[in-house]
């Protein structure tokens, strides 16, 4: 079959070429067409129900409205884990979906099981409404609006009005949710002593008010052959107007709203949430992007569309997107994989030029590389794989093995026409048939030693979750460049071979003055160890069990840390505290943050916006901080972040990336790499408890972040009826809860429009100095004060209840710092099982980053031997012969050791990227052995050669195409192992450390130990 591929090309070299041509036609205009994004979709199938419960007590929330929910959604069809979170007036439930679920069939599900639980909601709790259909990273650019004179009112009606839908019309664009300011409201402020004055009642305000700024409708009129639409127009923004409105008539006097209220236009109260940046005021708009839309296209059109609008805007309003623009991080992480990637091409084709020593079998080798690349692009772009710095880090890593192939070829066709040249004229083969001879020899080495390379990749094919959706498309763009290259060193690379080297007069150039140097000192001590193979053999395996004891010391971790540019710090003070108070906290925050001389902006939000599923309580602020590194590592930073942020006493500070606490947010619930979950039902006993397993862990070397989540209780006023001087007054409980509502908390009357503008129209209590003196209608016509008939008592309530999978939960979060994520947890689990007792009905699961490292191991080192299995398989159907397959195998352990102290040196843990550089390893490694026993044979059987002759004939004889693959393979990669700490580099990096490491050992040990233990089982035989 590979004969037919190599003589049907040869025979047919126009159409190759021309082939060739369209299809870098193609992989141009699909490259062209992919997106380009930072990292494939790692999208968790969630859907988000928000629930505003107009002001709700945290309890109340939780089992009037959360409670109801999550009832309805668990159970479902593919959900996997229900999270819940109850706050004061707010509900947020996630339910998520097995990996793999359709999005748009898991949001139909959910939505089919809110319809019934929609009819079930208390009076004065909205609808549950599903969140905005984003990714994980959806959220593309923050926006910022700060201004010197115009009002914050104003500046938030601008964001509301004006700058929001601009943005929500951009193709693409989910959600803009926006933060800080003031909210503008048309406020009617009852008087009590107003309305006692003049006899009226809150139920006559409230048939007054309710409604009464909605036009009307009057129906139809025909009349003189016209149509006329009848409209009774009572609404109006004058507020003049708006108390001039009747509330009640005593005979022939009239009382209007304006008697009993003063109506102005304030900001709504109580405020959600504060924005700042840099320490001022200001308004923020977070831009999220819909899943499969271009990150980089999205923010020019929002770029573009910003720009637009600046002209609608105020003079002295700025408008800042400096603060985080996820575009940034896509750019210099992409940006950093290219330029790995063309490094790496110049240093294959600075080894290529000095063993090949030739330009034209240099040209042909190096042609392979673009064609693979094309190839890999336009299968991306069928399956619908983003351009991203996994899919370019496969192709970095595969760069160095996508030549080894054609190096082969080239190399052995270059050797036959030199040899060729030195016949006689009338003995010399035609250039066809010399091509095909040559190609043909070395053609199953190169087919078996791609196949071998593929399954030593299968592995990272059977990762399932977060690990599953960011690894596989790089092992897709690396097994598709590979399959691509040997296509075409089968195809193309012997045509270009018969054009390129057969048109060459006279007598062939001679081999590079290296490679006939190394093959004059690699001679030497060939002979030497041939002759003194036990110290040889006892060496080597004292290295590799020297390797595999450093190994089993090494900690252990689920992907490196990323350099992503910000800071994303969480500031929680204790529940209770009031907003201006938090917002001081956040401010001084910021102010201390700016004094870092890498952080050039900070922007931070306290609270919560509307309908927002990043519920946090007034007591807490997220910052986003972006830095640039000027001389000091990421590490530094960080450390120096920390101690500047201590000083902030009763607040606990949590520090992540952007991106990184999504991440761990959709493997844990939580915002840290490793998260201590807390369940039982008594939410100030797990508050202790959880206070406990800090106290247990806080001394632990390597911890950092250590928090136990603010889940305490906050003061609250408890209005609780006398009943029995209700019924003697006359008041129901409805009109008493009417009255508690109304006065203290306001209520939606209507709405005010202005020039297409709604804003609410409120009606609620004014000038009142205590709760207990507001004054209560009686059913006779009376007032009596509230404290006549109810009792106004201090108490205690959760301040926020989170659940998951129907129990409460309390959660103890911490990050890590210098030291392996498994060695940190394997002693939390120690300390929290030695020093802290459960009480019966609670218990504790530890869930984060590790928990996925944990998995991906189990299924890495199951897969893995099954790997190597089919290797020693797909060798022994080459060679026929169980032993020689065995020979080629001892490339594995050979590997491991440069492998292993690759990794001792650089970064000191195994992560899962590193353990799949173990396993390509494995692939990329056999292939030395397989040209060197493939030549071996070939010898033995063909010309007759003793086996030692065999053994330094073939030897020398393929050194060359050994030093080259190897040193392309690996020199390929010194670019990514050296560039970890740039963003993109992350993650490809401790596999190109482990890959470059073994390559080394496995090049140097494979030169003598292969021949040396192929000698002796020979001579057994």
């Amino acid at each position: 079959m590979l004969n037919k591929i190599i003589r049907f090309s040869l025979e047919n070299r126009i159409l190759v070429l021309v082939a060739t041509v369209l299809l870098v036609i193609g992989g141009l205009y699909s490259t062209g067409k992919t997106e380009v994004d930072v990292f494939p979709d790692l999208n968790a199938p969630t859907v988000v129900i928000m629930t505003e419960a107009g002001g709700m007590a945290a309890e109340e929330v939780e089992q009037l409205v959360t409670f109801p929910i999550e009832t309805a959604v668990n159970g479902s069809t593919g959900v996997r884990r229900v999270r819940s979170q109850s706050t004061h007036g707010f509900s947020v439930v996630w339910v998520e979906f097995d990996w793999g679920t359709d999005i748009y069939l898991a949001r139909q599900i959910v939505s089919e099981k809110l319809a019934a639980v929609g009819e079930q909601m208390p009076e004065g709790v909205s609808a549950p409404v599903l969140g905005p259909q984003s990714s994980i990273l959806g959220e593309v650019l923050i926006v910022s609006l700060t201004s010197d004179k115009t009002s914050l009112q104003d500046l938030r009606t601008y964001a509301d009005w004006i700058i929001r839908p601009h943005l929500l019309s951009t193709g693409g664009v989910a959600q803009v949710s926006v933060h800080g300011g003031d909210i503008k409201e048309y406020q009617i402020l009852i008087s009590p002593g107003k309305m006692k004055h003049f006899g009226v009642s809150l139920s006559d305000v409230m048939a007054c008010t309710r409604g009464m700024n909605t036009n009307t409708n009057g129906g139809v009129r025909y009349e003189y052959g016209n149509e006329y639409i009848i409209r009774g127009i009572t609404s109006t923004n004058d507020l003049d107007k708006l108390g001039a409105c009747i509330v009640k008539k005593n005979g022939e006097s009239v009382i209007t709203l304006a008697d009993v209220a003063d109506i102005k236009v304030g900001n709504q109260s109580p405020k959600l949430g504060t924005a700042s940046e840099k320490a001022r005021p200001a308004v923020l708009l977070t831009v999220t992007k819909q899943p499969y839309t271009s990150t980089l296209k999205l923010t020019e059109q929002l770029n573009r569309s910003l720009d637009e609008m600046k002209g609608n805007l105020p003079a002295d309003v700025h408008i800042s997107t400096d603060i985080f623009r996820q575009a940034d991080f896509i750019e210099s992480s992409v940006d950093n994989v290219q330029k790995s990637l063309i490094e790496g091409a110049i240093f294959v084709v600075i080894v290529l030029m000095i063993f090949l020593a030739n330009a034209r079998t240099t040209i042909i080798s190096l042609v392979t590389i673009p064609l693979s690349f094309l190839v890999a692009m336009i299968v991306l772009n069928a399956m619908g794989i983003s351009i991203n710095t996994m899919t370019l880090g496969g192709l970095a890593i595969a760069i160095g093995s996508l030549v080894d192939d054609a190096i082969v070829d080239v190399e052995n066709v270059y050797k036959h026409i030199r040899q060729n040249r030195q016949l006689p004229e009338a003995d010399r083969v035609p250039i066809i048939e010399l091509v095909y001879n040559a190609s043909r020899e070395v053609r199953m080495p190169i087919l078996n030693s791609t196949l071998i390379i593929i399954v030593s990749f299968a592995p990272l094919f059977f990762l399932s979750g977060m690990e599953g959706r960011m690894l596989i498309p790089l092992g897709i763009a690396f097994v598709t460049a590979l399959l691509a290259s040997t296509l075409v060193a089968l195809t193309l690379t012997p045509v270009l071979c018969s054009y390129m080297l057969g048109k060459s007069k006279g007598e062939m150039p001679k081999e590079a003055f290296v490679a006939v140097w190394l093959k004059k000192y690699y001679h030497t001590a060939l002979l030497r160890v041939l002759d003194h193979t036990r110290p040889v053999i006892i060496s080597a395996a004292a290295l590799f069990v020297i390797a595999l004891a450093v190994f089993l010391t090494l900690g252990s971790s689920f992907l490196p840390k990323f350099n992503e540019g910000s800071f994303t710090i969480n500031i929680s003070s204790l529940p209770g505290i009031s907003l201006e108070e938090s917002d001081s906290i956040g401010a001084r925050a910021e102010r201390l943050l700016l004094q870092v001389p890498e952080i050039k902006t900070v922007a931070r939000k306290t609270g919560r916006a509307e309908l927002d599923e990043h519920a946090l309580g007034v007591n807490v602020s997220e910052i986003e901080a972006p830095f640039q590194l000027d001389g000091r590592s990421h590490e530094d930073v960080l450390n120096d972040v920390r101690r500047r942020l201590s000083v902030l006493a009763g607040a606990n500070i949590e520090i992540g990336q952007p991106i990184s606490h999504r991440i761990d947010a959709m493997l844990s619930g939580t915002q840290a790499s490793i998260a201590i979950k807390l369940f039982g039902s008594d939410l100030n006993k797990m508050f202790t408890i959880g206070n406990q397993i800090k106290k247990a862990c806080k001394d632990i070397d390597g911890i950092a972040d250590l928090n136990v989540e603010q889940q305490i209780e906050r003061p609250e006023l408890k209005i609780i009826p006398r009943r029995e001087l209700l019924l003697r007054n006359g008041i129901t409980l409805p009109e008493f809860n009417e009255f508690i509502a109304v006065n203290l908390a306001g209520e939606t009357v209507s709405q005010v429009y202005e020039a297409g503008r709604a804003f609410n129209l409120v009606v609620k209590a004014g000038n009142y100095d205590e709760i207990s003196n507001l004054i209560i209608d009686v059913a006779d016509g009376r007032k009596v004060p509230l404290s006549d008939v109810a009792d106004i008592v201090s108490g205690a309530g959760p301040n926020t209840i989170n659940r998951e999978n129907v129990q409460r939960k309390i959660v103890i979060s911490a990050n890590t710092s210098g030291r392996a994520l498994s060695d940190v947890v394997a002693d939390i689990k120690k300390a929290v099982g030695e020093e802290v007792k459960l009480p019966e009905g609670y218990r504790i699961e530890y869930g984060g980053q590790f928990e996925s490292q944990e998995s991906a191991s189990r299924v890495l080192y199951l897969t893995c031997t099954l790997a190597i299995a089919i290797i020693f398989f797909l060798l022994f159907m080459q060679f026929r012969n169980a032993k020689e397959a065995g020979i080629i195998l001892l490339n594995l352990p050979l590997a491991l050791i440069g492998g292993i102290f690759a990794l001792v040196v650089t970064t000191g843990e195994v992560s899962i990227p590193a353990i799949i550089g173990f396993i390509s390893l494995f692939g990329i490694a056999t292939r030395n052995g397989m040209l060197l026993v493939t030549e071996y044979k070939r010898l033995r059987t063909e010309e007759g050669a003793t086996v030692r002759e065999a053994i330094v004939n073939g030897s020398l004889s393929r050194l060359n195409p050994i030093l080259m693959t190897a040193l392309t393979s690996a020199l390929a990669l010194v670019p990514l192992a050296l560039g970890g700490e740039l963003p993109g580099n992350e993650i490809q990096s401790p596999m190109a450390k482990v890959i470059l490491g073994g390559l080394i050992s496995s090049t140097l040990l494979n030169a003598f130990i292969i021949p040396v233990i192929y000698e002796k089982i020979s001579n057994r035989r």
